[in-house]
């Protein structure tokens, strides 16, 4: 940002304040409301899907023909029935027994409303497939998730963005030929893949062994130091690490080496040489609050990828408990709860996020009006 947006920030920012604060209350109203909606959409659709947890019992209770244990068990125990009554099917009693310890002996209007307030509130309940709270299973499987996406996210823009200014500037030179064949070859490479190809180099499997293949941490863990269980977790994320980063890097480096591109193109840069301010003074008094503009509109998509969305192959390969493993394996046992959960929590982590784009607008170029914007 150059001097004269620093000079005028203040300004600009107490003048627009009442119109900044009205455009937050807004947004921060509008979150429940959408949030309303898209469950809304996720509730219509599940009823339609065949299958459900209570048919997910009765289907083991047929196959293991009354002698099953487990989650099927512990429901026929609570039930105080016996619930298989071999070629007669399930009982009836146990069935009812069943809607009613899930909630689907409700009209679906009052189950819906019970679900929008249990996880307005939330309140997420139990997870019939894995016998734990919901709330259990997301912070079990959380940390995977953000050790993933913040390396990625800290690595990807620490990288990608100072390439891609280098790359603008030296455009159509040697050195922007050989960094987008390298990007563009990374990029080519599927994650699962290049996971695979560094399990077999470097996991002991063919060539060397050097890195762990699975998990987070050593068995050994606990009984570590402070110093031993960092270097342990480091030693940890290299492989899941590279499999992810190494695809990162392209699209961010070619996006932020055209918005500079087209920034550096126009008629105020030329103005600015012609006063004699130097290439840069140009680029980063001038060319460079324009064009992070474009960077930061793709940044809440961004973040939510790296974190939630992003790695679930690499969860499944390398055998990590995360966010994107959690959901699939829920969506795959109809495991409504979690779904829902893993749902809201994505959905209400992307709302705020552009909430904050919008913000962080403000602070790389306070020209932006809330006020305009709304109108």
């Amino acid at each position: 940002m150059g001097k004269t947006g620093l000079k005028h920030l203040p300004i600009l920012c107490r003048e627009g304040t009442p119109f900044m604060f009205a455009y937050i209350l807004r947004r921060l109203l509008l979150i429940p409301l959408t949030l309303l909606g898209q469950m809304l959409v996720l509730f219509t659709l599940v009823q339609f899907v065949p299958g459900g947890p209570v048919e997910r019992i009765i289907m083991q209770l047929e196959q293991q023909q009354g002698m099953g244990g487990g989650e099927a068990a512990a429901a026929a125990a609570a039930s105080g029935t016996s619930a298989y009554r071999g070629s007669q099917g399930v009982d009836e009693q146990f069935k009812a027994e069943l809607n009613k310890l899930y909630g689907f002996d409700k009209p679906v209007v009052e189950r819906f409303i019970d679900t929008c307030v249990n996880y307005f509130t939330f309140n997420f309940g139990e997870s019939p497939s894995k016998g734990k709270s919901v709330v259990q299973l997301i912070r079990e499987a959380l940390p995977v998730s953000v050790s993933l996406g913040l390396w990625l996210m800290i690595f990807s823009y620490a990288i990608s963005i100072p390439l891609g200014i280098r790359k603008a500037v030296k455009d159509g030179s040697a050195f922007d030929a050989w960094t987008s064949s390298l990007v563009t070859i990374g990029y080519a490479i599927p994650n699962f893949l290049l996971g695979v190809l560094l399990i077999l180099l470097f996991s002991g499997t063919f060539f060397l062994n050097i890195f762990p293949d699975r998990g987070l941490f050593s068995d050994n863990w606990e009984t570590l130091g402070t110093v031993g269980k960092i270097t342990d977790y480091l030693w940890h994320m290299v492989l899941p690490f590279l499999s992810l980063v190494v695809s990162s890097f392209a699209v961010l480096t070619l996006f932020t080496k055209n918005a500079f591109l087209d920034e550096i193109r126009k008629q105020y840069v030329l103005t600015a040489r012609m006063k004699g301010l130097t290439e840069r003074a140009v680029l980063y008094g001038h060319v460079f609050r324009n064009a992070m503009l474009i960077i930061i509109a793709n940044f809440p998509s961004a973040f939510v990828g790296a974190f939630f969305t992003g790695a679930l192959l690499i969860e499944i390969l390398f055998n990590l408990n995360g966010i994107g493993l959690l959901s699939y394996t829920s969506i795959v046992d109809r495991d409504y709860p979690v779904v829902f959960a893993t749902f809201f929590i994505f959905s209400l982590i992307s709302l705020v996020m552009q909430l904050v784009t919008d913000l962080i607008y403000v602070l790389v170029d306070p020209r932006i009006d809330f006020a305009t914007r709304e109108a």
